[in-house]
């Protein structure tokens, strides 16, 4: 078993499994922009291998990025299927190599996720790949999907169940990465262990609750989901302890006992947590950099306003118009506009430039 970390490791572990497939390569897909994954799989089907993609039926970005994946994939010889709409999403990431394999991703094939804190597992424990290719073959299929092996965490076949089972068992510790931490049963099984002396350690987002808080991290973006109980056990998958994600939606997680890999966990979660601030202290800094970034915007503006003479600018900006349209144009109107427009400009460019300064 291995573990695949975000942002260090970026495409590199993916390209090199790809480049070593000899039969068969199945891939899931929710979102995919990275050339160089999508030249690795037309040149695997150039050497004999049979790649066979599952891309989503739709993301929140739509449906049409996803339409013109699956002709470039056609186009090249990929065998291409469609997930159902039964599901709000079919969010789950991984890909098996030779039937043999497991890659389950905490993130997308995407130049975003993989600059984004996150991870991957690699397995070849037999059990979970045999699980999650049958899980594929279901999907492929539209079939129903039966759990047999505790290890695969499958939303929403036994997603909630096990992830309730598995924070219970909590005895001194839990490191939880979640972007939206919202569940009503979860919280209470979070708020019971924190009160039976659990020590609690959250980095993402916790939505309605009085005893348990989340830390924001600063240095980059999050997007996995990761549990780590007890320094002994974690959980990784694309599953946050939301509604949604636990009860309707497609997402895949794997639990690992590994020692190592869950050391090596804890051991980034908790460099993490000493970069992170918690969400009250962000929230009153941003206050301060964006009162800051507003009064110097506002001197700014001034000043170009001063020194900046836009009669030039409004000249031809007529010029323009009663050319195109033949059109006669109020010139004090348009004088107006452009010169509100030039202060909105320099307004918003001098409070990023402040809040940027200020930032950093």
């Amino acid at each position: 078993m291995k573990l695949i970390a975000q942002p260090a490791n970026d495409t590199a572990p993916l390209l090199k499994a790809i480049k070593q497939a000899r039969e068969t390569i199945e891939i899931v897909i929710f979102r995919f922009d990275q050339a160089d994954i999508e030249h690795a799989l037309e040149d695997a089907v150039e050497r004999g291998v049979f790649v066979h993609a599952l891309i989503a039926c739709t993301n929140r970005g739509g449906a049409k990025n996803l339409r013109k994946l699956e002709m470039r994939f056609l186009e090249k010889g990929i065998t291409v299927a469609r997930t159902a709409d039964d599901l709000a999403r079919y969010h789950g990431k991984m890909m098996l190599i030779d039937g043999k394999e497991l890659y389950l991703l905490t993130y997308n094939f995407t130049h975003l996720d993989t600059g984004s804190r996150t991870f991957g597992i690699v397995t070849k424990n037999r059990d979970v790949v045999h699980e999650a290719s049958q899980l594929f073959d279901a999907d492929i299929q539209r079939q129903p999907f039966t759990s047999r092996c505790d290890k695969l965490v499958v939303s929403p076949v036994n997603a909630r169940q096990r992830l309730a089972t598995f924070l219970k068992g909590a005895k001194r510790e839990l490191l939880i990465y979640d972007i939206n931490i919202s569940d009503k049963e979860m919280l209470r099984i979070l708020e019971d262990r924190c009160q039976a002396g659990v020590k609690i350690k959250i980095i993402g987002h916790v939505a309605g609750s009085k005893y348990v808080s989340a830390r924001v991290l600063r240095r980059m973006r999050l997007h996995t989901r990761v549990i780590i109980r007890d320094s002994t056990q974690a959980f990784l998958g694309s599953q946050s302890l939301r509604k949604v994600e636990l009860d309707a939606r497609r997402e895949t997680g794997i639990m690992v006992s590994n020692p190592k890999i869950v050391g090596a966990l804890a051991a980034v979660f908790e460099d993490d947590w000493k970069a992170s601030v918690s969400a009250g202290a962000r929230a009153k800094r941003k206050q301060m950099i964006n009162g800051h970034a507003d009064r110097a915007a506002k001197k700014v503006a001034k000043i170009i306003e001063k020194k900046v003479a836009p009669a030039p600018v409004i000249r031809q900006v007529l010029k323009i118009i009663r050319d195109e349209t033949k059109a006669e144009v109020d010139s004090l109107q348009a004088a107006q506009v452009v010169k509100g427009t030039l202060k909105k400009a320099v307004k918003k460019a001098t409070t990023k430039i402040v809040e940027r300064a200020l930032a950093g």
